[in-house]
């Protein structure tokens, strides 16, 4: 029966040296206590300290393409989904405004009055989204 409570204890017990010497490079120790962390452990079992995965070469978290993330611009604006939804709508019509002029040429006055319309549709769908983002925003300190 001893022999049996021995083989349980097996998987907490430290690694034979002959295994730290095969792959030195995937075993890691705990800063703080000491002790190997488990495979793909984020913390210590033992102490609960964050593991250290700075590699080098290698970025730690996704840097500045965090901020494109669509719960942070929410966050940062302030705005509700709808809200956001609609002001990047708006956003994309103003761009369309741009993109009219650069698209087509003036050959002719009727040209140039045809890409006046197209920016003016474009400018009045932004607004409409404008407006729609505008009314949609769902405000937290108004008083009931």
């Amino acid at each position: 029966m001893a022999e049996v409570v021995q083989d349980a204890h097996e998987f907490w017990r430290p690694p034979v040296a002959s295994q730290i010497a095969a792959a030195p490079a995937m075993l890691e120790a705990c800063d703080g206590c000491g002790t190997e962390f488990m495979v793909a452990a984020r913390f210590c079992h033992v102490c609960g300290a964050a593991r250290q995965t700075q590699q080098a070469g290698a970025a730690v978290g996704p840097g500045w393409t965090r901020h494109l993330e669509f719960q942070n611009i929410k966050r940062t604006l302030g705005l509700s989904t709808a809200s956001l939804i609609a002001f990047s709508i708006g956003l994309l019509c103003l761009l369309a405004v741009m993109g009219v002029g650069i698209v087509y040429t003036v050959q002719s006055f009727a040209d140039f009055q045809a890409i006046q319309y197209y920016r003016v549709q474009w400018l009045l769908a932004a607004v409409a989204a404008f407006l729609a983002g505008i009314l949609l925003n769902r405000t937290t300190n108004s008083k009931t």
